[in-house]
């Protein structure tokens, strides 16, 4: 059990040795700093999603007539607030009802695989698994089951970190590797219309799912940007999210190249399917449209930077990015099965991360050889 003790003493307290020697370049940003900080900007979109959770949960018991929650959650809930759509605690703890039992259960499950696979390897266990679990609960819809969350994190640490090895060594982002599974193997769970709005007998589908069906998308843009409607835990709220990267570009611990690649290449693939006739209504959604719907700055911003499955050279931060952006629109827009295509962009550009940085460093080396 020393890895465990050894994760515990390493995320509260300093190390007590440290670098002294004039030969080493000492730097106060280490890997514990850089997962926290990331860890702490994701919460920003916890509370905003929260409340607008809660907000159109409230509406719904209030259109259906209830005045309080039948199951587990109204053990606490039924005394605390009063399910008043217009009342901000009501909407804010309504939300995080669901989402902070689904966290824990996210949290426990994961890194207790994490533990067991560090006693198995001798190997610490570090703060990484703090981003994973908060962006994966993030990522799911408000109503998932609790067992299917734990399922689907046990698989994406597994699968797509610790048989490579661990932190690192990945060449996916165990969040998106997560989601996926539980998209393909529980579909009905992850994008049916019952799953959005965390009220049971109602249904509601995402505007995302509206656009792809050519209905109205139920919402005007500034309230789909604000994040008032309904979607996944984190990412509903465009304005919450970019805040959060803002916050991560100042402080340098995500690449700012990374998501202006994601943001220029769904801008410019948007932008040519706008100018192709086809009676496909998704060929007419503008990009600012694809900004504030589904996961896109979600994706953008917190699992596209990945700095380990992301790639490496600052060129191939663009062209990683601009991939990403031009493979979630296309998604989007050609198959008609799929509105949401973020979650698969972005695995889809963790594989080619390696091959961009190669060809950059080549290029690169071929550009100082003619020089010399």
């Amino acid at each position: 059990m020393y890895p465990a003790y050894e994760a515990i003493d390493t995320a509260l307290y300093t190390p007590a040795s440290a670098t002294a020697g004039a030969a080493h370049v000492r730097d106060g940003l280490n890997l514990k700093r850089v997962m926290i900080t990331v860890w702490l900007c994701a919460f920003l979109p916890v509370f905003v999603g929260s409340y607008f959770i809660g907000l159109n949960a409230n509406e719904a018991m209030q259109a259906l007539g209830m005045t309080s929650v039948d199951n587990w959650r109204g053990i606490f809930l039924n005394g605390l607030v009063s399910f008043d759509p217009n009342s901000v605690w009501d909407c804010l703890i309504h939300g995080l009802a669901y989402f902070v039992p689904l966290y824990i259960v996210v949290f426990v499950a994961g890194i207790a695989f994490e533990i067991w696979f560090a006693s198995k390897r001798g190997h610490e266990v570090n703060e990484g698994y703090f981003v994973t679990s908060i962006l994966f609960t993030l990522s799911l819809p408000p109503s998932i089951p609790l067992w299917m969350a734990a399922v689907g994190v046990v698989f994406g640490v597994v699968i797509a970190k610790e048989v490579f090895g661990g932190t690192g060594k990945n060449f996916l982002n165990p969040a998106v590797t997560g989601r996926a599974f539980l998209y393909f193997a529980y579909p009905a769970q992850m994008s049916g219309d019952a799953v959005w709005v965390a009220v049971d007998g109602w249904t509601q589908a995402t505007p995302l799912g509206n656009a792809a069906l050519d209905m109205d998308y139920g919402v005007d843009w500034m309230s789909a940007f604000i994040g008032s409607m309904p979607g996944s835990v984190g990412e509903t709220s465009t304005l919450a999210i970019l805040i959060a990267g803002l916050a991560l570009c100042l402080s340098r611990i995500a690449s700012w190249r990374v998501m202006a690649g994601v943001f220029l290449g769904m801008v410019l693939t948007s932008s040519v399917f706008n100018l192709l006739p086809s009676s496909n209504p998704m060929f007419a959604m503008p990009f600012y449209w694809h900004l504030v719907l589904g996961g896109f700055a979600f994706g953008a911003v917190f699992m596209a930077t990945d700095p380990v499955s992301a790639a490496m050279t600052n060129n191939g931060r663009w062209f990683y990015g601009i991939l990403i952006g031009f493979m979630c629109v296309l998604i989007r827009v050609v198959n008609p099965a799929l509105p949401e295509g973020m979650m698969l962009a972005i695995l889809f550009g963790n594989l080619f991360a390696p091959l961009l940085d190669h060809f950059v460093m080549q290029s690169n080396i071929k550009r100082r050889l003619a020089r010399g």
